[in-house]
């Protein structure tokens, strides 16, 4: 039984995750400075607050309803969607593409009957 587990916390793909997950959180950590130190300081200078959460909001009937809100978590997710984008996708991307210019693709791998086929080819042209 741990030596399943140990063959299982061995495996790449669980340490890769747990990678990601350290480097993920350690990268929310820059977006959420960003956008405490940058953009929230820029909305509150257009609107008047700290962040738009609390714009646009209304009360019916003691059911508080809040557009701002709602706003607010889709302008988080673009942030943190457009750094993620910029800052680790967009430069792995160039960087495989650079690593790929001068490699070509290997073909595949001839099926049995292409190299039946190209047995027999050879063998005729080694005939004549």
């Amino acid at each position: 039984m741990l030596k399943g587990f140990k063959e299982f916390i061995m495996r790449g793909n669980v340490v890769d995750l747990a990678v990601a997950v350290v480097i993920g959180v350690a990268f929310g950590q820059v977006v959420t400075a960003i956008v405490n130190s940058l953009i929230n300081p820029l909305i509150a200078a257009i609107f008047g607050k700290p962040d738009i959460s609390g714009v646009l909001t209304f009360t019916i009937n003691n059911a508080e309803f809040s557009i701002g809100a709602v706003l607010q978590a889709g302008l988080n997710f673009l942030f943190v969607a457009a750094a993620i984008y910029f800052v680790i996708v967009l430069p792995l991307n160039k960087l495989a593409e650079r690593r790929a210019r001068g490699i070509e693709p290997e073909p595949d791998p001839l099926t049995t009957d292409q190299q039946l086929l190209t047995e027999i080819r050879d063998h005729l042209a080694a005939r004549r």
